[in-house]
């Protein structure tokens, strides 16, 4: 067979026709037993992701993003485990699905980038036959055909001498390389959905820019939906169609990218955004910090899971938990809280916050 229906096979996946959403969650819960007792990681998730579109999942360490990524892909140790909820992938159901019949879907399907390809990728083995072993396994490639097509991904993901690189073992590339490296395997069979979860964290600005314009290059050449799990509201500003917000194992705000830079509700997506480094700040401002920690997820607060840190909060905030409810009717924009930002009681808030800080002769730079 020729590389080019070699490589019309492997991007099959990517030209299907589909009817409703392609990822569809539906209370999604992931806890794990523990000695001090269950750990609600992710605790009552529901969302959904349309063929080709870019989600952020946006949201601290500890939020539940990654564990929330891990569950939909099935990756997580079954033994002192509990999932519950729906997961539909393609309108079929996998949340119930074990690793066996998983293992049909990985690759083909849905493919992950995990956060350090130094400790993902084998440093026993060859780049290219990392590559070229999913194509075997998954499409059935020999190996001639399998390394002319790990070549071929190796030039889509912008690595030069690509030939030369399928030669090399991990430890002779740079970081960058070895992300790409890395996107490249996850793109092999041409997956409908790729999460990729943390893909630019270990690498400097100038490869981070580059590897989230290659990751959003290929999702359009593709149709690929992508689903980028991040804790900086910055990465995910112009690479994304939508943001999920989590919090403490929930989602606590989603909206359209733009809709959510422009309009945000929740204090928490307001407190993410204020932490990013501003370039119009002066030399020496001192980062803008989240005070307190995030909740213990054992025995998670009572009423807002965000309440113990947040400036605004009042006793319902403590005593009542919020529901998702929409954002000026627009079903699009949804948000977990009682007071939100614009709101009377936030101005109310604010204006109180700003009044004590004036009186402690505390600029804004400096709050933490």
């Amino acid at each position: 067979m020729s590389l080019e229906s070699k490589n019309r096979n492997v991007s099959q996946a990517a030209t299907r026709e589909l009817k409703g959403p392609l990822l569809e969650l539906t209370d999604v819960k992931t806890h794990f037993k523990t000695p001090r007792g269950l750990v609600r990681a992710v605790d009552g998730v529901s969302f959904t992701i349309d063929r080709g579109k870019a989600l952020g999942i946006v949201g601290e360490s500890g939020s539940g993003k990654t564990i929330l990524s891990r569950s939909i892909m099935g990756l997580l140790p079954p033994r002192a485990t509990v999932r519950s909820g729906s997961i539909k992938f393609e309108g079929r159901e996998i949340g119930n699905l074990g690793r066996k019949e998983m293992r049909h879907v990985w690759g083909k399907e849905m493919a992950m980038i995990f956060q350090d390809p130094m400790t993902s990728l084998n440093p026993l083995m060859k780049i290219g036959k990392q590559i070229a072993e999913p194509l075997q396994i998954h499409l059935g490639m020999d190996t001639v055909a399998a390394l002319a097509t790990a070549e071929r991904l190796l030039q889509d993901v912008r690595i030069p001498e690509a030939r030369r690189r399928l030669q090399q073992y991990p430890h002779e590339l740079s970081g960058g390389m070895r992300q790409r490296v890395m996107i490249a395997i996850a793109l092999a069979c041409g997956p409908t959905a790729l999460f990729a979860d943390e893909p630019t964290t270990a690498l400097d600005v100038t490869v981070q820019a580059q590897i989230l314009d290659l990751l959003e290059e290929q999702r359009k050449e593709r149709n690929m939906s992508l689903i980028l799990v991040t804790h900086d509201l910055g990465v995910v500003a112009g690479h994304t169609d939508e943001i999920a917000v989590m919090y403490g194992g929930q989602l606590v705000e989603r909206a359209p990218t733009k809709v959510l830079f422009s309009n945000m509700k929740m204090p928490y997506t307001e407190a993410l955004l204020q932490s990013i480094p501003k370039i119009e700040d002066p030399s020496h401002t001192r980062l803008m910090a989240i005070g307190g920690r995030p909740p213990d997820l054992v025995n998670p607060p009572k009423g807002c899971r965000f309440a113990p840190r947040c400036p605004y909060a009042r006793e319902k905030c403590e005593n009542e938990m919020p529901e998702l409810e929409m954002a000026d009717n627009n079903p699009q924009h949804m948000f977990r809280c009682w007071y939100p930002v614009g709101s009377p009681e936030y101005f109310e808030s604010k204006e109180r916050i700003d009044v004590e800080h004036a009186q402690a002769g505390v600029t804004v730079g400096e709050v933490s």
